[in-house]
């Protein structure tokens, strides 16, 4: 099940090229929409990432929020992440033109950021030129946190470890100064929890929200165990809900979300505070610009959530599908 899932977001990702997003973009354009916001506001309060000495803001930015859209965009929305206190930035080949728009986004502020990215080649010389191209497009010589993306089956780990995998391009780029940390992403609680056995990763990125615990089980154990070897925590999917019915797969309002998001925007609020309210370092919010600009002000003004708030959110969880399951269930 979570292959077809991870099947199933990689071409909803290549979709992102399409006409459909363009059009999108052009209604994003206006650039009166990425000052909006108000930059007087207190900034957004920074964790710690686990052992690795650095600290984040709470709030991540997605790649996905530049892709397909036009240079200007990019750059003012960047620009208002960083002046409301963001410093951690993920992006990903798979993410359309992201690394493209980001790089020169990012440019003017890259030492002030943590900038994160992803791979998804489990082979040594596959991995090394996605790195050297990632590091091209986004204008750096290197970048803080390289990390295995997506991990689905435990065959992925067998080719990483293996021989000529690609571990021994991130450990061999970590070296040569190309990258400082080592971490990695995973759709899979049995994926996630063999990895940090395998190996001393700095980081977790995760999906944590209140329908995959309540629903599915699936999440407490991978967090308890990277806390225990005081791992950076980061989240994903805290506004997420469920999957998308068939007849809509293709039709949605959100062109971004491979998955659909919690209701706008209370219950998308609530479900990021949820998030944020676990001991985790980050969460990054969808690629839609709505959510995004959302979690930031929630986390400008971050309130961890109340009793009374998480009974209420997690009443509206109750029968709903969650986007991953355990492969043991």
């Amino acid at each position: 099940m979570l292959k077809g899932v991870a099947m199933e977001r990689r071409e909803f990702l290549k979709m992102g090229t399409a006409a459909g997003l363009v059009s999108s973009a052009k209604m994003l354009e206006p650039v009166a929409q990425a000052e909006q916001a108000g930059s007087s506001a207190k900034p957004i309060p920074k964790r710690k990432l686990g052992k690795t000495g650095e600290e984040l803001s709470i709030i991540g930015f997605a790649g996905i929020v530049v892709m397909e859209n036009s240079p200007s965009f990019a750059s003012n929305i960047v620009a208002e992440a960083v002046d409301r206190g963001i410093n951690y930035f993920d992006v990903a080949p798979t993410y359309g033109n992201a690394q493209e728009r980001l790089g020169l986004a990012l440019e003017p502020y890259r030492n002030k950021v943590f900038l994160a990215c992803k791979q998804e080649d489990w082979t040594r010389d596959g991995a090394a030129k996605l790195l050297d191209e990632s590091l091209r497009l986004l204008r750096t010589d290197h970048v803080d946190l390289y990390q295995f993306h997506a991990l689905s089956k435990m065959s992925d780990l067998e080719q990483i470890f293996g021989r000529n995998g690609a571990m021994e391009t991130f450990e061999a780029a970590k070296k040569a100064g190309k990258l400082r940390f080592i971490g990695f992403s995973a759709h899979s609680v049995e994926v996630a929890l063999s990895a940090m056995d395998r190996y001393h990763f700095d980081t977790i990125l995760f999906p944590l929200n209140f329908v995959l615990y309540s629903q599915a089980n699936f999440g407490p154990q991978v967090l308890q165990k990277a806390r225990q070897k005081e791992m950076g925590v980061l989240a994903l999917k805290g506004m997420a809900k469920t999957t998308w019915p068939a007849s809509e797969k293709s039709g949605h309002p959100h062109p971004k979300c491979w998955y659909e998001p919690a209701a706008f925007p209370e219950e998308a609020a609530l479900g990021l505070r949820w998030t944020l309210s676990q001991p985790v370092t980050a969460a990054i919010p969808p690629g839609d610009e709505r959510y995004f600009r959302l979690g930031m002000d929630i986390g400008q003004d971050f309130q961890p959530i109340t009793e009374a708030e998480q009974q209420r959110l997690l009443a509206g969880a109750v029968g709903v599908n969650p986007i991953f399951h355990l492969e043991t269930a």
